[in-house]
């Protein structure tokens, strides 16, 4: 992304916290899928493949039944918009929130499925800073063999090749761009693709592909982060499209206590 095409993401109104937020009921209207294209021509190819074939999914068929996603909040922004998260928000609420369409949501979990299925299994990496991430994001390496980098990310963790505790992932998935920032700049910096989980007030710097989700909420990451390892293993081969995961999304959400929080 260029320098001027950054500098006009300016937010609309003051960010607000969005944890835990009440449910949406409102319906999202389908909306027309927009590529985000990606900085490598050889990402961006593979990113385009697995577009188109997730375009032939019937556009009314969700993942989940859209009253599970809208429950969960995974369509809940925050209080403000980037000009990057616009083609995906949906509407804004009278109360200053912005909403976004969980068809897209939909959408983008398949093409990641397929773009992450394509990667020998360890050899993808998922960062998870926040703390409500921390749980989905542990559970999701458990299931489909990535590899997890959850807490605070060390500086040359992916870049120092000096680094005793350096990982050498092929791909990485970070649960928010902006708290995840280390992470992606490092990524950027070997040449690895990022997809990111993105609200309506992160930037698409150095990112390759967008899930957009509310990406602070517990029982959202937990939805996210369930629907992504069963779809990354039904790509694989590894569970039939008719057949769950042998956990629930109740396994998937954190258990933090209020000290817990505070710490974080």
């Amino acid at each position: 992304m260029s320098e001027d095409e950054i500098k006009q993401n300016e937010a609309v109104e003051e960010n607000q916290p969005q944890e835990e937020l009440a449910e949406e009921t409102t319906a999202e209207a389908p909306q027309e899928e927009q590529v985000i294209p990606a900085e490598d021509a050889a990402v961006e190819g593979e990113i385009a493949q697995a577009e188109e074939i997730g375009e032939t999914q019937p556009e009314e068929t969700l993942l989940l039944p859209r009253d599970t996603l809208l429950s969960a909040g995974i369509h809940i922004g925050t209080r403000m918009k980037t000009l990057d998260m616009e083609p995906f928000i949906y509407r804004v609420r009278p109360d200053g929130l912005f909403v976004l369409d969980v068809k897209k949501t939909d959408d983008r979990i398949r093409t990641t499925a397929k773009f992450l299925s394509r990667y020998e299994h360890s050899k993808v990496a998922v960062a998870a800073t926040r703390l409500y991430a921390h749980e989905p994001v542990k559970m999701f390496c458990k299931l489909t063999g990535a590899t997890p980098l959850i807490g605070r990310f060390i500086p040359g963790q992916l870049s120092n090749p000096q680094y005793s505790n350096r990982v050498d992932p092929e791909v990485i998935v970070v649960s928010d761009p902006r708290a995840d920032a280390q992470a992606v700049k490092e990524a950027s910096t070997v040449g690895i693709p990022i997809v990111a989980l993105c609200s309506t007030d992160n930037e698409f710097a150095g990112v390759d592909l967008v899930i957009p989700t509310n990406n602070k909420g517990r029982r959202a990451l937990a939805v996210i982060f369930w629907l992504l390892a069963r779809q990354v293993l039904r790509e694989r081969g590894e569970l039939a499209a008719d057949k769950d995961l042998p956990v629930t999304i109740e396994d998937f959400e954190a258990k933090v206590t209020r000290e817990d929080e505070e710490e974080g």
